[in-house]
């Protein structure tokens, strides 16, 4: 319990952003008690943060290093396209192929494109020294190129009849997709506090040149990451397309802002070297649960937009005032001293 209490101490943002779900919690529970917490609303709630949850991961990877990817959408659309080829029966008779085996060549094959994206991003920021937002924005249109050159813009239709259960099977009434979101936290949250190769990334995006003095290699730091990096954005593809039974480029294109949006509001500092994964999960939580409460009030787009951006410009001011008062009172104390 005192960890927990000295953790929360030294991350003010999750304090922030805690105290903020728990007013979001206060509200919804006197307003739309009955219909927000029911299991069929949470459970719907749990297959709908699955398909950008992953794709809000890979976004916060990307800022630790003091970037940004703004092609993850697209790079996700691109693997979805190609799964769903292997799965159309266009290159190979599906229907004398045993199921198991043509899903298992189609998640190969997304998560095979979706790293290779990703090393290609990382290859141009690490290597080439291009800016993250000016190489992964080049990526970003020739991804979307490509998908929409190979399908002429329309849709790839699945013909493997299981694929769809991906998104729809449950476990004690708990999605498969959502459970493995959370291993996926799990998993990333080790590699950041308890790997070398995680140290790595926040130095990256703190001071690469003591990183570089100290034995490290930033260049591929980078390049590791931003696969990584593709290979979670291929996941999300995979879940993307199971719950459409179709793919083509634009699904999910609402996506990117939320991905930005969930890691800043779970406290990645857009310079990099600061945050952790928890700050995401949260941010995720607090978005879902607003999304659903807009949902049952029957809120407009535009509504949502300027709810969700006057909530992150709230979470952004108070993070400001809080770490700048970190830096204030010891310089005060030095100048009377």
């Amino acid at each position: 319990m005192e960890r927990i209490k000295n953790g929360l101490k030294r991350d003010t943002n999750i304090s922030v952003l805690l105290v903020v779900f728990i007013v979001i919690t206060s509200v919804l529970w006197f307003m739309l008690k009955d219909r927000f917490f029911s299991t069929n609303n949470f459970q719907s709630m749990a297959f709908q943060i699955s398909e950008f949850g992953f794709l809000a991961i890979a976004m916060s990877l990307a800022m630790l290093t003091g970037g940004i990817d703004l092609s993850i959408v697209a790079n996700a659309g691109l693997s979805g396209i190609v799964a769903a080829f292997v799965m159309s029966g266009k290159f190979f008779d599906i229907e004398t192929m045993n199921q198991t085996v043509v899903i298992l060549i189609a998640v190969f094959s997304a998560l095979t494109c979706s790293t290779l994206c990703g090393l290609f991003n990382g290859f141009l920021i690490g290597k080439l020294s291009i800016p993250p937002i000016l190489a992964t924005l080049g990526t970003m249109i020739f991804y979307t190129g490509i998908g929409m050159a190979i399908t002429n813009g329309e849709s790839v239709r699945i013909g493997v009849k299981g694929f769809s259960r991906l998104s729809s099977r449950t476990l004690v009434e708990i999605p498969y997709i959502f459970i493995l979101l959370v291993i996926a936290f799990i998993v990333i949250s080790f590699i950041l506090s308890k790997t070398k190769f995680g140290r790595e990334i926040y130095m990256v995006g703190q001071n690469p040149i003591t990183l570089k003095f100290s034995g490290g290699d930033p260049e591929k730091i980078l390049i590791k990451t931003y696969a990584l990096i593709g290979f979670l954005v291929g996941i999300s593809a995979l879940i993307i397309i199971s719950r459409v039974n179709s793919a083509r480029m634009g699904f999910g294109d609402t996506y990117q802002l939320q991905a930005i949006l969930v890691a800043v509001l779970g406290g990645i500092d857009p310079d990099g070297g600061k945050g952790n994964i928890l700050g995401v999960a949260l941010g995720i939580t607090v978005l879902q649960f607003l999304q659903s409460a807009f949902t049952i009030f029957q809120f407009t787009p535009y509504a949502k937009k300027l709810i969700w951006g006057a909530l992150l410009l709230i979470v952004m001011i108070i993070n400001y005032y809080i770490n700048n008062k970190k830096v204030i009172k010891p310089l005060r104390r030095l100048r009377t001293n």
